[in-house]
Order: structure tokens, then C-alpha cells, then sequence
């Protein structure tokens, strides 16, 4: 069996609108933990969530029952957008987020964050590797004179940089000109994301 295919999504995945009710609170808690340890915030604006196939399928459930999506085809819909942000093994996927909570804060820093999806790296050891940005989502999220709250980047890492990955202090680093900024990973977030590089 394919490993990186498994980990996505299938139909049978996703639950009704009642049993989905029936599992809510407990998945709810779980995924609102898991979160916790995948979540990184860089400088004062800024965080990501690194997603997996829990997190994805919390978004597909909770969008399916806001939306009332009942039907296989809207479901698949969902599938189909949100399934390529679950990381395949030597991949790490994550939402990034500009948290700015005024008017006046997003008027000043949209378009002061023009082009910062496309500057954030990891580093460790001696290593840097460029996050690249979700193809299917780019065309929607990036303009020319403001960019989006929401953008979804990926990161490829071979087995080497895996190994390294893992001993070296991995930091997540923005160096955009307006906002450069760097936080180390915390061990819960290495573990979470060493569970995503490493084959199952």
C-alpha cells in the first residue's frame, strides 16, 4: 500500500452531520490538543499550524456541518481542497496566519507583508530550507499590493535533513524586510512533526 496516499482523506472518512454530533466534543478536545503542539507563532503578528490529517479532518467536519453538506459531491468538493494540505512523509504542511485583530492593524501591515509567504524557512544545523507555497491556493491568496491573512506553505525535507532536523534545533524564520523574526521548536512540536517526515 502506498503510504503518502493513505494519509488522505477519503469520503468514508468524513462522518455524517449526526454522527459527526454524536463524536464532536471528544474530537473537538483532541484536535484543540493537538493544536496546541503544532501551533508556532513567529514574531508578534504571525502563526502557523501545522496540519495533519486530524486537523483537516476537523476543518472538512466543522465546515460540512455549519454549510449543511450532505451529499457525497459537496463532500468531495471539500476533499479535494483541503486534502492537498495533508503532508505526505518528508513533507510538513502548515496554515499561516497574520493574526492582526483592527482595522487599523490590517490597513498598515497587508500591505506591508506583501510577498512574506514566500520567505520563511526552517533552519537547523547547517541546513536552510525554503517553505514553497500551495499551488492550488496561490492564484486566490497572493496579489500585488496586499497580500492575504491566510496563505498554506509546504516544506520537502530528505531523509538526511530529516535526521538532521531532528538533533539540530530546528527554528521557523520569517526574513521579510518588514518582519523578520525566528522561533525555535519546541520539543512537542519536533515530535509532532517528525511523526509527519517519517514514514508510518
Amino acid at each position: 500500500m502506498n503510504v503518502a496516499k493513505a494519509r488522505k482523506l477519503r469520503i468514508a472518512d468524513i462522518a455524517d452531520i449526526r454522527a459527526y454530533e454524536r463524536e464532536r466534543v471528544d474530537f473537538r478536545g483532541l484536535v484543540i490538543a493537538l493544536k496546541q503542539r503544532r501551533r508556532v507563532s513567529v514574531g508578534p503578528y504571525i502563526t502557523f499550524v501545522f496540519e495533519n490529517r486530524d486537523t483537516i479532518r476537523f476543518q472538512i467536519q466543522e465546515m460540512a456541518r455549519v454549510e449543511k453538506l450532505y451529499s457525497d459531491e459537496q463532500i468531495e468538493t471539500e476533499l479535494n481542497i483541503y486534502n492537498p494540505l495533508i503532508p505526505e512523509a518528508g513533507h510538513v504542511a502548515a496554515t499561516m496566519f497574520i493574526e492582526l485583530t483592527s482595522e487599523a492593524l490590517l490597513r498598515e501591515w497587508l500591505p506591508k507583508l506583501v510577498g512574506v509567504e514566500r520567505t520563511i524557512a526552517l533552519r537547523f544545523g547547517d541546513e536552510r530550507v525554503a517553505f514553497t507555497l500551495d499551488a492550488a491556493h496561490e492564484a486566490q491568496l497572493t496579489r500585488d499590493d496586499i497580500t492575504s491573512a491566510v496563505h498554506y506553505v509546504h516544506l520537502a525535507l530528505d531523509p538526511d535533513q530529516i535526521d538532521k532536523f531532528a538533533t539540530g534545533a530546528p527554528r521557523l524564520v520569517i526574513e521579510h524586510p518588514a518582519y523578520s523574526y525566528e522561533t525555535t521548536l519546541g520539543s512537542d512540536t519536533i515530535a509532532e512533526l517528525l511523526g509527519d517526515l517519517r514514514e508510518d
